[in-house]
């Protein structure tokens, strides 16, 4: 049995989004044994996913695992998946759709392999009991995003003295809120967590724009920032999991 792989991601104009895109596929389609994989955008800059439906289709395979691309379970990944089973009906190439990458305990992982690399870095030397932990995300008007973001921060909260989220827009607390609920706990060591999938506009300009100002106004003792979340392999592994959830 033939199967493809399918990767439906918001979509971003900057060109990393798409370079990391590529290397995830790349990883994917080695490791979990697809005839190939792809990936398309719901919005912003093509291929969309009607290319990508089109473009998969057109290839010798039985199934094609779709995965909605998104750290949160909200009304972009109800659109997405809207969009792409109306295609069904015009093939007999079956169509599987997984679970988007959220709450799951691989992500709390990465987040925490990515706190340490912020640490190490900065030559932290100090136990995980003592570290203080601020974890950004995007924001959403669906309910569903902010218990996402949540999950990460409660199970990240049994490792680090103290862990809080807040949102680049949207929703509140926003990050100059976020900073100032940080600043009233007197962190040793604060760890800025950039809960982003690429590196697009918004990791690249937006939250800093907002996170420069607010930490300037507040003056914490010591300030690390990690990187987003990319092309790790614990990425890969995760798409591979929630690939086989719906294939066996």
């Amino acid at each position: 049995m033939k199967r493809g792989l399918l990767l439906i991601d918001r979509g971003s104009k900057e060109r990393e989004a798409s370079e990391e895109l590529e290397i995830i596929c790349k990883e994917a389609k080695k490791k979990g044994g697809y005839a190939f994989a792809e990936y398309c955008f719901l919005e912003v800059t093509p291929p969309y996913i009607d290319d990508g439906i089109k473009k998969c289709l057109k290839s010798d395979i039985d199934s094609l695992t779709i995965v909605p691309y998104f750290l949160y379970p909200g009304k972009k990944v109800k659109a997405a998946v809207t969009e792409v089973i109306k295609y069904q009906s015009a093939t007999n190439v079956k169509f599987l759709v997984t679970k988007p990458m959220s709450m799951h305990m691989t992500l709390v992982n990465l987040v925490r392999n990515r706190i340490k690399s912020a640490l190490d870095k900065g030559k932290v030397l100090l136990p995980d009991n003592k570290i203080d932990v601020l974890v950004i995300g995007h924001g959403s008007k669906d309910p569903n995003a902010k218990m996402s973001i949540k999950y990460v921060v409660d199970e990240l909260g049994r490792s680090y003295r103290n862990v809080d989220y807040c949102f680049l827009e949207i929703e509140e607390p926003n990050i100059e809120q976020g900073i100032q609920m940080c600043k009233k706990r007197d962190p040793e060591v604060l760890v800025v967590v950039f809960y982003f999938l690429h590196e697009g506009a918004h990791v690249k300009t937006d939250i800093n724009a907002d996170l420069k100002p607010a930490l300037e106004k507040h003056k914490l003792n010591q300030v690390l920032i990690t990187q987003h979340l990319g092309t790790d392999q614990k990425m890969v592994d995760l798409i591979i999991e929630r690939a086989q959830e719906v294939e066996t």
